[in-house]
């Protein structure tokens, strides 16, 4: 007998139980698994005669289902295993989503487990024919129906998510109820139709590149109507559960969060106050806030500070400001040390409950236990795991009051690090001591909580409907579950998404603190960089930003987008949204012979585009001395260059005559100074085949306006700086910045200025916060620009915030 495998010994009972050979492999192949079918027959009574064994088929799937539950940690349940064995022989719970549901209503029981209670819970007694089916459907299609015509086909997804989540119809076999979701949405909306096709993609040739003769594409890229809300009801996000559809051990806690919350929405954005945000922020704060929103509910800004070695208040501060600029309103603003009280008190709990343990190992020894190095070794238990919990939780109060040295002992979870393949589950550490004050508490702490501790019950204390996070911490779940649960406390649901990430630049806080150190930006706002402080002094607009998260949409998958995508999205909102103006970045002076020295005539000119009004118009002088761009003239004339050039005419925009190059003059370096023009008012109008930007020599006008303009390209040559084998600074780009201090305007920037914010949107709607990057427009045939902060009453500075078209480049 002792030699007998347990292969052996299951087979012939598997066979009894309907279960094929795939089903013993697999049961057999994990030790683990083996050894809990053992004792779950044994606790059946099932030894393979036929008077013990079940003739129902479901049976077997059943138990099939109650292993694999239970073969981790306590498999027994507390004793209480063998009440679900005894349902599932009983022919009471019959499928996997009845045995799970089972086996969390008993852990979370105390003492004897009543019959009523578990048959509810459970949905035993919860049989569905095609007839009930399709009525229970049909009714849950009937309450919902307006959302569904509204977002059609788009919402079949989260249909199915909220059924199985909180309806009774989460028991209804998995694939009928599909397929009878699938008929009813065809009965209510008709086949599908462009309605809910993807946006089309320009036509490909060879070498995979956009057909540039196909109607689409001579459509602008991008151009495709989408709604702003379009990432809260397609995806990801139109999949999460509704308020109260995260189930809880003891159901009494979702009753309480229910009546705090009043049923909405609840989220949360929890930063660590130890830097600026990035672009990669943006969508987290989109998404927290613009969910919680667009359900009618409220988000919290909860800053984790539970490390008072790297906080500083100027983040708070900033953090606060960029959340309202980009148009959201916190329903509260919290810390984490707020709840450090409460915390403590938990953390005793959890010593007295035999979860939590004082440690007294070296980071190396914990390494140890978990594995050594790449975790792949053996793991073993602290040899303080298992001390009294009355030393554990004298060894915790010394913590408190300063008995130790930081890194001379710790608060450890008592997890599963034997069992769990999860290093999140390897007993992680809930306090540790830090000898620092903390900007909110003083001195008042010498021990405190962890991210992996307060994060969970934070959210708890707060009553977070959706713990929304990016998919690093999706191994973390399982551990924010099991302490919610440890502690018998209402649990959030944690879900995770994919990230977003440019290429082509970089967000490690160390890295950037090197490029400010070194001089190679201004600062952490440098319009060259992608935090969020810098993307707005860029002057790119919170619109945009939110604009450009909703187009990427929100999957579980990791986004890495090349800038020009991103720039792609500002350009397309600045296009329909600023007033444009005329700029010269390198004035040449042009005198117009056929003009007196004192003419002077003003034009109307419109802020948008001609004709169009909508923004406004303004006066503009034309004079006989005017200045245009230098690399609008040309000495030597060519058959495919348009613009000025000598004996050639060009038009200047927004004047109804063009002017025709007779000579220019130049410098003893070789430099032109002056180039001389006929005003061709004297022979009948030829359009010409370009028209450039120009700003007249008008003093009593106030005309041109000095700027010093700042050309920001991108601040790295590579995609990815970091590659670069003599590290991210041997990758800068040498010409990221150029700056043109002669630049002049049109008079029509002191309007515009004082007009401000264009546009009028997001969290720029306060005109008593918005700030000198809020002044935006179109720079005719040069770029898009904004003013930066470094202007003063006096002298005007201007960022670039886009180019024109994508292919001007990234040094254009």
């Amino acid at each position: 007998m002792a030699d007998t495998s347990p292969e052996d010994v299951l087979a012939p009972l598997f066979a009894a139980l309907g279960l094929n050979d795939k089903a013993l492999g697999e049961a057999t192949r994990n030790q683990k698994i083996a050894a809990t079918w053992t004792q779950v027959l044994e606790e059946a009574g099932i030894d393979g005669s036929s008077s013990t064994t079940p003739t129902d088929p479901k049976v077997g799937t059943a138990l099939t289902a109650l292993v694999a539950a239970t073969a981790k940690g306590d498999g027994a349940l507390g004793g209480k295993r063998a009440y679900i064995i005894r349902a599932i022989l009983e022919g009471r719970i019959k499928s996997n989503v009845q045995v799970d549901a089972a086996v969390k209503y008993v852990k979370g029981v105390k003492g004897d487990i009543d019959d009523a209670a578990f048959d509810k819970e459970c949905g035993v007694g919860i049989e569905f024919t095609p007839e009930t089916l399709t009525a229970a459907v049909a009714d849950y299609i009937s309450s919902h129906k307006a959302t569904i015509e509204e977002q059609r086909y788009k919402s079949v997804s989260g249909t199915l998510v909220d059924m199985k989540t909180s309806t009774a119809l989460k028991f209804a076999p998995p694939g009928d109820l599909k397929k009878e979701v699938d008929a009813q949405y065809l009965a209510l909306l008709g086949p599908k139709d462009e309605r809910d096709a993807p946006p089309k993609k320009a036509p490909k040739v060879a070498g995979g590149k956009a057909d540039p003769t196909s109607k689409d594409a001579e459509k602008k890229e991008g151009t495709e109507e989408i709604s702003k809300d379009r990432m809260f009801v397609e995806g990801f996000l139109a999949s999460l559960h509704k308020p109260g559809g995260n189930e809880q051990i003891i159901p009494a806690r979702m009753e309480e969060h229910l009546k705090a919350t009043g049923g909405r929405v609840f989220t949360r954005f929890p930063p660590e106050p130890n830097g600026y945000l990035h672009i990669g922020h943006s969508k987290a704060i989109a998404i927290n806030f613009g969910y919680a929103r667009y359900h009618g509910g409220e988000t919290y800004l909860r800053y984790d500070d539970t490390n008072p070695e790297a906080e500083e208040e100027r983040y708070i501060i900033a953090i606060r400001e960029i959340i309202e600029w980009l148009g959201f309103k916190p329903f509260k603003i919290t810390h984490a040390s707020d709840h450090f009280d409460r915390l403590y008190e938990l953390a005793e709990d959890l010593i007295k409950r035999d979860k939590g343990y004082v440690c007294h190992c070296t980071a190396e020894e914990v390494n140890a236990q978990r594995g050594g190095k790449d975790n792949r070794g053996p793991r073993f238990e602290c040899k303080h795991r298992n001390r009294p919990i009355e030393e554990s939780l004298a060894e915790f109060r010394a913590m408190r009051d300063g008995k130790y040295k930081p890194k001379e002992a710790m608060l450890r979870m008592k997890q599963d690090i034997l069992g769990s393949g999860n290093p999140q589950m390897w007993d992680l550490t809930a306090y540790r001591i830090l000898d620092a004050p903390h900007p909110q508490t003083g001195d008042k702490w010498k021990i405190y909580p962890t991210y992996d501790f307060t994060h969970c019950l934070c959210d708890s204390f707060e009553n977070i409907s959706h713990s929304l996070c990016t998919t690093e911490f999706i191994n973390s779940r399982e551990s924010y579950d099991w302490l919610c649960n440890a502690l018998e406390l209402y649990r959030p649901q944690q879900r995770e998404y994919g990230r977003l990430n440019l290429t082509g630049t970089i967000m490690s806080k160390r890295k950037i603190m090197k490029l400010v150190d070194g001089g190679y930006v201004r600062g952490w706002d440098d319009p060259r960089l992608y935090t969020l402080v810098a993307i707005r002094r860029r002057g790119i607009p919170p619109g945009a930003i939110l604009s450009f998260v909703n187009e990427l949409g929100v999957t579980t998958t990791h986004s890495n987008i090349q800038i020009k995508r991103f720039e792609q999205t500002v350009r397309r909102y600045l296009e329909e949204s600023v007033p444009r103006l005329m700029m010269i970045l390198d004035p040449l002076r042009v005198r117009i012979e056929n003009l007196p020295a004192d003419h002077l005539e003003e034009f109307d000119a419109p802020f948008f585009k001609p004709n169009d009004t909508k923004m406004g118009t303004h006066k503009l002088p034309f004079t006989r001395i005017i200045y245009i761009d230098r690399s609008d003239f040309r000495e030597t004339d060519s058959k495919d260059y348009f613009r000025l050039a000598p004996g050639k005419s060009v038009g200047l925009l927004k004047v109804p005559h063009t002017i025709r190059c007779t000579a220019f003059s130049k410098a003893g370096d070789g430099r032109i100074i002056e180039v001389v023009c006929h005003y061709e008012n004297d022979v009948p109008f030829k359009k010409p085949k370009t028209y450039i930007q120009w700003v007249a020599d008008a003093p009593e006008k106030g005309s041109p306006v000095p700027v010093e303009v700042r050309v920001t390209n991108q601040l790295f040559k590579s995609e990815n700086p970091n590659d670069n084998p003599d590290g991210f600074l041997a990758d800068i780009n040498p010409i990221s910045e150029e700056i043109f201090k002669d630049a002049i305007i049109e008079t029509g920037i002191h309007e515009i200025r004082r007009r401000a914010p264009w546009p009028e949107q997001e969290g720029e709607k306060d005109k008593s916060k918005i700030g000198p990057e809020s002044v935006r427009f179109q720079a005719l045939r040069v770029a898009y620009f904004a003013m930066d902060s470094d202007s003063t009453e006096d002298k005007i500075v201007l960022n670039r915030i886009v180019t024109l078209k994508e292919d001007a480049g990234k040094n254009a």
